[in-house]
């Protein structure tokens, strides 16, 4: 093992990162948290302010000077920078420590120690998470040597830190075949057929819900049995869920299936995050076991319709961990890509089999003229510590993209490419990011549509032509999730396409989202009713949905504040805190203008420091 001074201080950053990455209100508004703001926004880790900190840290059993909430700076959009310093005071702490000669172990009980005070979490939450993640990393970072800006840039970018990286800049290769002409669209005949799709996203299921029991119980998922009962005059968990972060309750989404199996719809896309929040104490047994249980409960509810499942990043154990497939023994992903290949396999064809269990992506032509490509984005999860030994196109999943694409192209064949993590945003990795926009924008003509879910927002992302980036190319829909986590409403979503004939575009003509508003539902004694928040068409005014009609949309936010807060109210699934301000809606429509992760300052080169900050704390958000 070389340098392992080197590698056990990015176990730290790991906990911090996973922590507020995976669940994203852990650090909550009615918790006190104590450090040192001058160190975290102005040090540069030398020696003398490293150890100041320590001093005045709980791990040498004192306080920090300063009591501050976190909520004024969550407002602020300090956010961003917070999580970032916390990363380099992780790295730069253990780094110290280990340059002293502390043992492995002792880091471990370190990391558990900073956990406990930093995030506030109790010794159950700190131990599961420090214990989860160890192995996982110490393994990865064996034999690297990384600083800790060189490691908290790599995962939250530029704006934390410049980073140096050889792994980090890559190119996939596309075919010397030339793009073809691109063709103006053109909206099909009256009275075409059409073909109507469900997507389900992000149902995180958990089993464990207790209706009545305490939903702030301090932890980063509340609403279970084991949680106890809420404080004296305080609401304990609804029936059907909660807006506090608390997950779907089992007969709630039987109650969706129920409902669900009366609508009409043609075949269902069932894009990941399975299971629920408590990634303290998630094993293999448990996710995999999640897997089979709610694939058979698709198939009791479903039996006749075809299902394209994409895989999220809350499936594996511990989150957000997916080895490239040269990782072998007991770290190897096989024993959840076997398991996606065992289930997915009720709905998918066996020549689909290879790919999943090397990679959990695969092709499937459900019509003539459409093929359903499905991606696994965990290859650019800035949380996937994997990526580490190299993000360099993992699984070789682009280079399989681009020739799946080719192939559909010589075919005459349009592409709806669906997946979990939306490429635009910057959970997802810069570099992959921008190969999967390259790639786009080779092929803007043969992909007539993209869906993912992960943000549990209600949002879009426009591409633009790589040239000029002025002239739309191609949308991704980024679809509500079905749990309320956190301080959110039930949703789906139904879309209506261009359907099954000969020279069928296959576009998207309309998208109708269905809500459970839960303040409702838990005041009925009535079983609660899953209604029609919007038609996209009919609410926004389109006549079409094509990539320049999306662009207009956006433009038309800019200057009409009325139609910007209607947007801003669906993004939380009519949920929504309150107005959204001047930086809130230029933040907005930066964010559906950036479908290139971290790449804020290219399309929005004039964003004022509040809407950047603003921006940041959307992204903060993301699960």
């Amino acid at each position: 093992m070389r340098a392992r001074f080197k590698l056990a201080p990015v176990l730290l950053a790991s906990i911090f990162l996973n922590m507020t990455s995976a669940i994203p209100l852990l650090f909550k508004s009615e918790k006190t948290h104590s450090y040192s703001l001058h160190y975290l926004e102005k040090s540069n880790h030398d020696e003398t302010k490293l150890q100041e900190a320590m001093k005045k840290s709980k791990l040498f059993s004192q306080t920090f000077p300063h009591e501050v909430k976190l909520a004024p700076f969550l407002q602020s959009g300090k956010f961003q920078s917070i999580t970032c310093s916390l990363c380099k005071l992780g790295v730069a702490a253990v780094q110290k420590a280990l340059s002293s000669g502390m043992s492995s172990e002792a880091i471990v009980e370190l990391a558990k120690t900073i956990c406990v005070t930093f995030a506030h979490e109790d010794d159950r939450v700190c131990t599961g998470l420090v214990n989860m993640f160890k192995d996982e990393v110490l393994t990865v970072l064996d034999s690297l040597i990384l600083s800790p800006e060189e490691v908290c840039g790599l995962v939250f970018g530029d704006d934390c830190a410049e980073s140096y990286w050889p792994f980090d800049a890559w190119n996939v290769t596309l075919p010397d075949v030339p793009k073809p002409p691109v063709v103006p669209h053109v909206l099909p005949k009256p009275g075409s057929p059409t073909v109507r799709v469900l997507h389900l996203t992000d149902i995180h299921l958990d089993t464990l819900y207790s209706a009545g029991s305490k939903a702030t119980c301090g932890e980063p998922l509340c609403c279970r049995a084991d949680d106890g009962q809420p404080d004296t005059g305080g609401p304990g968990a609804g029936y059907y869920g909660d807006y506090r972060n608390c997950d779907t309750p089992a007969w709630t989404l039987e109650g969706l299936f129920t409902h669900l199996a009366k609508q009409q719809f043609d075949y269902i896309l069932w894009t990941g995050d399975l299971p629920a929040h408590n990634i303290w104490n998630q094993s293999r047994s448990d996710q995999t076991g999640m897997l089979r249980n709610l694939t058979a409960m698709v198939k009791k509810y479903f039996p006749d319709k075809p299902v394209f499942p994409a895989l999220g990043n809350h499936e594996s154990s511990p989150v957000n961990s997916f080895p490239p497939s040269e990782i072998k023994g007991n770290q190897s992903i096989s024993w959840l890509y076997d398991a996606l290949a065992d289930t997915w396999a009720a709905w998918l064809p066996a020549e689909t089999l290879d790919t999943i269990r090397t990679g959990a992506y695969y092709s499937v032509s459900p019509y003539p003229g459409l093929r359903v490509v499905s991606v696994n984005t965990n290859a650019c999860n800035n949380m996937n510590w994997w990526l580490f030994f190299n993000e360099t196109d993992p699984d070789g999943q682009l280079a399989w993209l681009i020739k799946t694409l080719q192939k559909a192209e010589n075919n005459k064949e349009k592409v709806h490419i669906i997946g979990h993590i939306p490429p635009g945003i910057d959970d997802c990795l810069e570099m992959w990011s921008r190969n999967f926009y390259k790639i786009v924008d080779r092929y803007e003509s043969t992909i007539s549509g993209q869906f993912f879910g992960h943000t549990h927002h209600d949002h879009f992302q426009v591409f633009y032509d790589l040239q000029t980036l002025k002239r739309p190319t191609n949308v991704a829909y980024i679809s509500p999730s079905v749990t309320p986590f956190s301080n959110l409403n039930m949703g789906y979503r139904i879309f209506t396409l261009d359907g099954n004939y000969s020279a069928s575009s296959w576009e998207v003509l309309d998208h109708e989202t269905y809500i459970l508003n839960l303040t409702a539902a838990n005041t009925r004694k009535s079983p609660p009713t899953w209604d029609l928040e919007y038609s996209a068409k009919a609410k926004y005014g389109m006549t079409s949905f094509f990539p320049e009609d999306w662009d207009v949309l956006v433009s038309r936010m800019e200057k009409n504040d009325s139609l910007l807060q209607t947007f801003h109210s669906y993004y939380y699934k009519s949920h929504a805190s309150g107005p959204c301000d001047s930086s809130c809606s230029e933040a907005l429509v930066c964010a559906l203008r950036s479908a290139k992760s971290h790449s804020t300052k290219l399309f929005c080169p004039s964003l004022r420091t509040s809407a950047a900050q603003h921006l940041a704390q959307l992204s903060a958000t993301m699960c």
